[in-house]
């Protein structure tokens, strides 16, 4: 296997890209965090002292995707054109799953932002909720599949938690399947309809309100 970020003396240097094509590139990461039940609890009720935990982290992903380049040293700089921060209550499990699915169009991929988005909304819940729980995990971190360039398309399938497959994107199953579930409070229907999962209906209380937290350009 060929390793293109070293130079013909051992060095470490940016891929030059300049001579290939412009295409239409997109990725998506999935991880986890793991919480207490009681932290869990909370984060479903919108509880956490620190304010609207979910929110926040979809805030900070987005921030993470887009400064991938100034925190992985030999990253491109990427004109990105979407990034999508959605996370999957599991509370079979006390944890909360985080899918970011990023877009370009351009000489290169975005799976590094992609994994950088998603390892920034963890690390942002983990932040919120640290006072509550100190023995929080965060793991399964991985590039759940990648579209575009050289390589064309790749999916990334993990046994029980695939984000692929014949069924789509795990993030986007979960939005098709939102209406179905029950249980959910005004405020955490309310989130649900900030983080841009299109399937469900806006409540009452957000009528006023306009656009997602994925319009949101904060850089």
């Amino acid at each position: 296997m060929e390793l293109t970020h070293f130079d013909e003396n051992g060095k470490a240097v940016m891929v030059d890209v300049t001579d290939k094509a412009e295409t239409v590139r997109e990725a998506t990461a999935s991880g986890k965090i793991t919480v207490s039940r009681q932290v869990y609890d909370a984060i479903s009720a919108g509880t956490i002292g620190k304010g609207d935990v979910l929110g926040v982290a979809t805030t900070a992903g987005i921030m993470g995707a887009k400064r991938t380049a100034e925190l992985i040293p030999m990253c491109h700089i990427l004109p990105i054109t979407k990034c999508r921060v959605n996370f999957e209550m599991v509370p079979e499990e006390c944890a909360v799953y985080c899918y970011c699915t990023v877009k370009v169009t351009g000489k290169t991929g975005v799976e590094m932002e992609a994994l950088t988005g998603v390892s920034v909304a963890l690390l942002t819940i983990y932040d919120m909720c640290k006072a509550s729980d100190k023995a929080m995990e965060i793991g399964e971190i991985y590039l759940c599949r990648k579209t575009g360039g050289k390589s064309g398309e790749v999916h990334n399938e993990r046994p029980g938690r695939a984000c692929c497959g014949n069924g789509g994107c795990a993030a986007d199953r979960y939005a098709r399947e939102a209406l179905g579930r029950t249980g959910k409070t005004e405020a955490v229907r309310g989130l649900d309809y900030q983080l841009g999962n299109q399937m469900r209906q806006k409540p009452v209380s957000q009528t006023s309100r306009k656009g997602t937290l994925d319009d949101l350009d904060i850089l």
